[in-house]
């Protein structure tokens, strides 16, 4: 947990700073709309979407595309119905596209040219300043059985990834009765299974056209407690979180970021441990495991093509798989039996999930954009350190919270809120060689944005 503030002296000279001063950080009092979307949140409308899922006999993205069906045609169908009734219920305000676009033949997984389908369901911003601001949640839709490319056998795809799309569509539900800041996006993309298809086609789309994504939050497989030994955890959900892009020439950023020591401040890890502390606020009963890696060996998800263009993306998914229930063929062998089916999806537990994904979401939708051009001042040797921002332009802003922790810690331990008119700020006695800091902005309610790691500025 975060300490109330830097050393004495340090709050001392602060203080002296005027309306520049600042004041140890304090936890404000949750959002009471929040914490009502976080109880709104429904297991049994969560379940129903999940056993309606399974019931296609397969959701391969190569199976059979009629929308009356039972292929992946009649999954998007039904997709796209739930969130158009969810914008029936909310008077209109969740607009519902489809992102189609043909796919080209990619062997082995696509041996034809084909065209997918996304479920787009967007709630728009209501603030003027914040117009292009995005946040993103996604699950996919498509299912698989052992053979990747049998588009025609069972492959009910409870736990992935129905759990997923079952959590998108009850937020887009329960959220979209709401209003934030940012612009909100519910995505349910095919195709994840053969290759990110999906997923990749619309990041691409949304960098083309400039979107400004904060945040993008993936629920893949996020369905069981149980894991493969029988061990239940119902308090714990993993987070996936990326440092530094493994990219064979880096940018200059990258560069300077290595060489400033942040290799752990990267935007999607500071995504991370912002919804860490949400959810610690919200849904105390489910800790966030912030994992520092992209993803697991051997697999992937949707938010890497969102890394892959630049944007902050994180993977939900739950404590311990059991892989028995992925990818497998319906069936027993030698007592054990095999296949992703609703009976071994822990519906509570999805909730959960659910809620953690809906007070990130709503926390970070009503809170300032993160600051812009933090910079921290290495022009000269002292022992204090002086950081530096450019103005946020959200009329609510509360001010700013510069944080910082020990170099070999993973969250934030110290806090130190200043007034909104405040870019620059000296906190004396705690020295930029010795800790890592980053800057939050928050709004007059409490919402803070993600820390932002500053950059090396050589000159005063």
């Amino acid at each position: 947990m975060r300490a109330l503030g830097p050393c004495l002296s340090g709050f001392l000279a602060l203080a002296n700073l005027g309306r520049a001063g600042g004041e140890p950080s304090q936890a404000p009092a949750p959002d009471p709309e929040i914490a009502r979307i976080v109880s709104d949140i429904s297991a049994e409308r969560i379940q129903r979407s999940v056993y309606v899922l399974a019931s296609f006999k397969t959701r391969h993205t190569l199976s059979d595309p009629l929308p009356s069906g039972d292929g992946i045609g009649g999954a998007l169908t039904w997709v796209r119905a739930e969130f158009g009734r969810a914008s029936a219920e909310s008077g209109g305000r969740l607009r519902v596209d489809l992102d189609t676009f043909e796919q080209p033949a990619s062997p082995p997984r696509i041996p034809q040219p084909l065209s997918i389908s996304n479920v787009v369901a967007t709630l728009p911003g209501t603030g003027a300043e914040a117009s292009g601001r995005t946040l993103v949640i996604s699950g996919h839709y498509d299912s698989r059985a052992t053979n990747p490319l049998d588009s025609t056998g069972a492959a009910p795809g409870a736990d992935d990834d129905a759990s997923g799309v079952a959590a998108v569509l009850e937020l887009a539900r329960v959220m979209s009765h709401y209003k934030f800041s940012a612009n909100l996006v519910f995505l349910a993309v095919a195709g994840e299974e053969q290759a990110l298809n999906g997923s990749t086609h619309w990041a691409r789309q949304a960098r083309a056209r400039g979107v400004d994504i904060e945040a993008m939050l993936d629920n893949d497989i996020i369905g069981s407690s149980r894991s493969e030994s029988g061990h239940v955890d119902r308090g714990t959900v993993r987070l996936f979180a990326e440092g530094v892009r493994p990219v064979p020439n880096p940018s200059d950023e990258q560069i300077a970021l290595l060489k400033a020591g942040g290799e752990n401040d990267t935007p999607p890890r500071e995504l991370a441990r912002a919804v860490r502390e949400i959810a610690a606020a919200y849904v105390p009963s489910l800790k966030v495991r912030v994992i520092y890696r992209a993803d697991r060996y051997l697999r992937g998800g949707d938010h890497l093509p969102f890394l892959e263009e630049g944007y902050p993306a994180v993977r939900f998914t739950e404590p311990a798989e059991d892989f028995r229930r992925q990818h497998q063929d319906l069936r027993e062998e030698k007592g054990v039996v095999y296949g992703d089916t609703p009976d071994h999806v822990d519906f509570a537990y999805v909730a959960d999930v659910a809620r953690v994904n809906g007070a990130a979401l709503a926390v970070l939708a009503r809170a300032p954009a993160p600051p812009r051009g933090v910079q921290v001042e290495a022009a000269r040797l002292e022992n204090d350190t002086t950081l530096r921002w450019n103005p946020s332009p959200e009329p609510d802003l509360g001010g700013y919270r510069i944080v910082w922790r020990e170099t070999t810690s993973p969250f934030w331990e110290h806090a130190l809120d200043v007034a909104p008119g405040v870019t620059r700020t000296t906190v004396e006695g705690v020295s930029k060689d010795n800790v890592v800091f980053g800057v939050e902005a928050f709004d007059t309610a409490g919402h803070a944005s993600p820390a932002v790691f500053p950059s090396a500025r050589r000159t005063l």
